[in-house]
């Protein structure tokens, strides 16, 4: 991945994110906790993510303190898959929500939990930044960048609601780039899915942030 993350990669319209039927004959990779690594360009030198092995649902954790400064941690996909990526299924919980986070206000750009979609045409890179968001308004697209070298929209897919308690995405990624990158043109060209990012955050709110991140599923 490349650019920042944190500041340049968020997705759809006003609804909610896009859902692929799914096909019995899709090959699939998981992504296991221990294949995340720290994006070293877009980060701190705070790790503040643990591993936890549960047995029946292994997760990663995330517990972002002030005045930590913000880490995000990155997934490649497989050269070889990119192209045909078709769908991306996750698990996610929040633990503790930053203090007034909400993606859409400035100075408050803060979330319990992020994850990032990225993809790659030439030298520019695109990504929808899919957030829980503390305050801001469910289903909507909001600080949205573009120069040459990268696009971003954030996308608040949740917002508040219980503590410790599993939401399950799923999200047809083809579909999402047309919607956000290609005005939702049903044809358009779609460029290789690269990989992922997840990042919770509390500089902004100079608050803590603890969310759990499992089961990520890559269809392609």
């Amino acid at each position: 991945m490349a650019g920042s993350l944190k500041t340049h990669f968020a997705p759809v319209a006003a609804l909610a994110l896009s859902f692929a039927p799914s096909v019995a004959s899709a090959r699939e990779v998981t992504v296991d906790i221990g294949q995340w690594s720290v994006v070293q360009r877009d980060s701190g030198p705070d790790l503040y993510y643990t591993p936890v092995r549960d047995p029946l649902l292994p997760f990663l954790r995330a517990h972002y303190r002030p005045p930590m400064r913000t880490t995000v941690l990155g997934w490649q996909l497989a050269s070889d898959m990119r192209a045909t990526a078709r769908t991306l299924r996750w698990k996610w919980r929040v633990e503790t929500f930053p203090v007034g986070g909400n993606e859409c206000a400035r100075g408050k750009e803060d979330s319990a939990a992020v994850v990032y979609a990225t993809w790659r045409r030439g030298l520019r890179w695109y990504a929808v930044k899919y957030v829980w968001s503390s305050v801001g308004p469910k289903g909507t697209t909001c600080d949205r960048k573009r120069n040459p070298f990268v696009a971003q929209d954030t996308f608040v897919v949740e917002s508040g609601g219980a503590l410790d308690q599993w939401q399950s995405e799923e999200i047809d990624l083809k579909a999402e780039f047309r919607r956000h990158f290609e005005e939702a043109t049903p044809d358009a060209d779609v460029p290789d899915f690269v990989g992922l990012g997840i990042m919770s955050d509390g500089d902004q709110t100079h608050s803590e942030s603890a969310a759990d991140y499992a089961a990520f599923v890559l269809e392609y």
